[in-house]
């Protein structure tokens, strides 16, 4: 504890922006938290019920269906539900502005994540180094003295440990919301076939239709 308030007392000028790279941490982790908490939704029990009433081709009851599910999913869903209604056949181009759109929402923020966590352990370095290099002059003012040095290379270890810390936290939190930003990708590509397997059973219906009419 005696070392931490001595390296704190002296380094502060260096620890001081990776502290707030660590705030910036938990800032960014409690948003996305609560962002992915309040929009987690279960594609599994959405895909069936707007495949029944896409089935009865009624889109109003779609439309329902998806504003009941609501957040990231529902929102995409809605969005789906109208360019269907408008736009068959370039549903699978408009659909991707759509989902890229909404994929920019759960992105959003985590590349503070990706910079800190790339950037933090060298500020920590960066703070072992200038303290190693005072201790050093130190040394050559005062003379050999264990305790000195010793005491200085602690202290100059502290903010390597500090930006590690903030950077192992920062990797672990950017990876596992990228795996939850990679999950609603995929809910997307389900929703999207799920449309798609309409809008070409259509497309075949209409088809067999213009032939029946020219024999």
């Amino acid at each position: 504890m005696e070392l931490l308030l001595h390296s704190i007392k002296l380094d502060w000028p260096v620890l001081l922006p990776i502290l707030i790279c660590s705030i910036l941490v938990v800032a960014v982790v409690i948003n996305r938290f609560s962002f992915y908490k309040k929009n987690k939704r279960d594609v599994v029990l959405l895909i069936p019920r707007l495949q029944k009433e896409l089935a009865k081709n009624n889109l109003q009851g779609a439309q329902d269906t998806a504003v009941r599910c609501g957040g990231v999913i529902g929102e995409v869903t809605e969005e789906a539900v109208r360019i269907f209604s408008e736009q068959k056949s370039g549903f699978s181009r408009s659909f991707d502005i759509a989902a890229a759109l909404a994929t920019r929402k759960l992105e959003s923020h985590l590349t503070i994540l990706g910079t800190i966590g790339g950037v933090a352990p060298f500020l920590g370095l960066f703070g072992t180094v200038v303290r190693i290099l005072y201790t050093f002059q130190d040394l050559a003012v005062q003379g050999n003295q264990s305790a000195a040095v010793a005491m200085g290379i602690g202290s100059a270890l502290i903010a390597t440990a500090f930006g590690l810390g903030v950077a192992i936290v920062a990797v672990v939190f950017f990876n596992s919301f990228q795996s939850i930003v990679k999950r609603y990708e995929d809910d997307f590509q389900l929703i999207k076939l799920l449309f798609l397997s309409f809008v070409d059973s259509e497309g075949k219906t209409t088809t067999t239709a213009k032939s029946n009419v020219s024999l």
